[in-house]
């Protein structure tokens, strides 16, 4: 049995983005909102998701989230606008 994984995006109470990718989209949301996971998480507190993405596997996951990694904010807002 294949299972998916998901490029997400989650907007920060201070406006801000980020980017990560998980195969268990809702326990990785549970993490992020109970402080556990991602330090930037931590010092920016996690607001909504804005973005979701699926893919076949891991390794086109990961490739998809550093490539989003590297956008300018005007592109993920263009990106998130899209979805």
């Amino acid at each position: 049995m294949q299972q998916n994984w998901f490029v997400y995006m989650i907007r920060c109470t201070n406006g801000s983005i980020y980017t990560g990718c998980t195969n268990h989209l809702i326990r990785r949301w549970n993490e992020h909102i109970q402080g556990k996971g991602a330090k930037y998480l931590k010092a920016h507190t996690p607001k909504e998701v804005v973005f979701v993405e699926s893919h076949p596997n891991q390794s086109e996951a990961c490739s998809r989230e550093y490539e989003i990694k590297q956008f300018p904010k005007q592109k993920k807002e263009a990106l998130i606008k899209e979805s």
